[in-house]
């Protein structure tokens, strides 16, 4: 749920909230509350599956936005080490013959 759009819901003043970062981290929680299994086990591992697409998206806006080189270097390193954990737990889902996401 979209909750921005919900009347008396204006964050544009609240420290943080009006970034470029904000509809990223916003989407990763809504995922990441939505992302359920039969178990700990499948549950934990969809809701970091998210959690790791929600750095990857983080990372791309620093891509997009930063012009230091070293947060730049740093992001796009976070950005492989997310995808192989990514796979790592689409694996881990096969492996207990549950479906990949």
């Amino acid at each position: 749920m979209d909750h921005s759009k919900m009347q008396g819901m204006n964050h544009d003043n609240m420290p943080g909230m009006n970034t470029p970062f904000m509809p990223a981290e916003m989407a990763m929680h809504e995922k990441m509350m939505r992302a359920k299994g039969a178990n700990a086990n499948e549950t934990w591992a969809r809701k970091m599956i998210e959690h790791h697409r929600g750095a990857i998206a983080m990372s791309q806006i620093v891509l997009r936005e930063a012009p230091d080189a070293k947060t730049r270097q740093m992001a796009q390193k976070s950005i492989a080490e997310q995808n192989k954990s990514i796979g790592e737990l689409q694996a881990m889902l096969r492996s207990m013959s549950k479906r990949p996401q």
